[in-house]
């Protein structure tokens, strides 16, 4: 059977924690690849008040396996008290590029 992927999305203050998040994640084969996007506006609530921040987003491609394993280790090595830690199966990609992330990433 087919075991699916999925991408993981977190989102950090800096860059150097966005990196050390990404370097742990693809070292260890939790993930064949993280993308790291600068500069997203991020607006929500926190302690009653509007905050308006500018993050990294981190896009994690990963197996459905590794899911509890790398939350584990986001909110280990993460600064924020409530990191955002939500995860998108993928449905359809192309076969190529699935089989990459299924031969990469630890079962």
């Amino acid at each position: 059977m087919f075991e699916s992927s999925q991408i993981i999305l977190t989102t950090c203050p800096d860059e150097i924690l966005a990196k050390q998040l990404a370097r742990a994640l693809v070292e260890k084969k939790l993930a064949a690849c993280v993308k790291i996007i600068p500069n997203i506006q991020s607006i929500y609530f926190w302690d009653e008040a509007l905050v308006e921040k500018n993050e990294y987003q981190l896009l994690i491609m990963t197996r459905d396996s590794c899911f509890d394993e790398i939350k584990d280790l986001l909110k280990e090595i993460h600064v924020y008290d409530v990191p955002e830690i939500v995860s998108l199966s993928i449905h359809h990609g192309s076969t190529e590029y699935l089989n990459w992330i299924k031969d990469y990433v630890q079962n």
